[in-house]
């Protein structure tokens, strides 16, 4: 058996998902042989999953979205990295309750790209997702050695807001180093830069953009790729309409005039995890996430696993806190049966606060239904 499920986001991670799997299976059939794998879609939790799949988790000092220095971690086995902007970036790393939609950076996010480097990284799969910020990637840029400077020549302000100021792109200063590397963009979602379904107007409410933000910033960022097409040329324009442009707030954007390639994060991650060996092996698979919804059938860790798992012939169910899915959906989707922890306890605040009992209860049903 193998349990290859996603955090239950606000509860528990990947990691404590299986090991409550793992714990209610053995108390129904204690000798079940079982192997755990968590995984990720790219969004955070990327390197506690590849942590948990034997890679070296590193940690440097970079700067917040706000631009104080915390410590972020990446993932490193042999010569690949993993990297997790939402480890420098993300929504998780603002004070509680404080939102900066114009002025958070990706800065911090770059600054842990060249840790990822100066650590030997000739592959990187940079996960991107939850983040705090809409700046394009600028900040990610101007970390690894881009500049963006106003029509005085001044270096413009962090944050997607200032990207209206941008006068010059000058990328010449870039580290000579990313043109050797085997670079990714791993990514859930595949929206464009700009316009009605672009970084902004999609994710900018996400992280408190009001109307009048989310036109600041998608103005910002068209100027900023208007800006960098002078340097580079037309790429500039293919790449903001490129999917994956308007990743993490426009950092896939950023990304890829670094010469990333996208891919979807859970594809990637299954690939780097080592899950086709382990999904040989298994009979049965448990995956899961916290809601299991519409968004969950669009390129979410449970739909990859899933989808890999039918195609070698392998049944499927689910765990998760909210079921959301007809039974028909998930059927499409290659999921036997969906185990949410609302049918064990309906009260949602406390399927919140005592997710791991409850999730263990729910998978001594799973080995009830499908071990004895």
């Amino acid at each position: 058996m193998l349990i290859a499920a996603d955090k239950f986001k606000g509860s528990l991670t990947a990691v404590q998902v299986a090991e409550r799997v793992m714990a209610g299976l053995r108390r129904v059939v204690p000798d079940v042989e079982v192997e755990a794998l968590p995984v990720a879609d790219g969004g955070d939790g990327t390197v506690d999953a590849a942590v948990a799949a034997g890679f070296e988790r590193r940690e440097v000092r970079v700067a917040g979205p706000l631009g104080d220095e915390l410590t972020a971690a990446f993932a490193l086995r042999g010569d690949t990295a993993v990297v997790e902007m939402a480890e420098a970036s993300g929504l998780q790393r603002l004070p509680a309750g404080v939102f900066a939609p114009l002025t958070s950076s990706t800065y911090g996010s770059g600054e842990l790209l060249r840790a990822a480097l100066d650590a030997g990284a000739r592959t990187i799969v940079f996960g991107v997702g939850g983040s705090a910020t809409t700046d394009g990637g600028a900040g990610m840029l101007s970390a690894l050695g881009a500049r963006f400077v106003d029509a005085e020549g001044e270096p413009v302000a962090p944050g997607g807001a200032a990207l209206s100021d941008v006068a010059t792109a000058d990328l010449s200063g870039l580290d000579p180093r990313l043109s050797s590397v085997d670079f990714v963009l791993a990514s859930d979602v595949d929206n464009p830069l700009t316009g009605p379904k672009g970084a902004p107007a999609v994710y900018g409410p996400q992280k408190g953009a009001s109307p009048d933000d989310v036109e600041i910033l998608d103005a910002a960022l068209g100027h900023f790729a208007a800006v960098l097409e002078k340097s580079i040329g037309s790429r500039a324009t293919e790449y903001a309409a490129a999917p994956g442009a308007g990743a993490a707030g426009g950092i896939g954007y950023g990304a890829l005039v670094l010469g990333a390639r996208f891919r979807p994060g859970i594809e990637v991650m299954l690939d780097v995890l080592g899950f086709a060996p382990a999904l040989e092996r298994a009979t049965l698979v448990i995956t899961g996430e916290g809601s299991l919804d519409e968004q969950t059938l669009h390129g979410k860790a449970p739909a990859g696993v899933a989808a890999a798992a039918r195609a070698a012939g392998k049944e499927v169910v689910a765990v998760c806190g909210r079921l959301a899915l007809r039974p028909e959906a998930l059927g499409r989707a290659g999921i036997r049966r969906a185990y949410p922890l609302t049918e064990v306890e309906p009260d949602i605040a406390r399927c919140i606060s005592d997710a791991g009992p409850i999730l263990e209860t729910v998978a001594q049903n799973i080995a009830r239904d499908f071990l004895t």
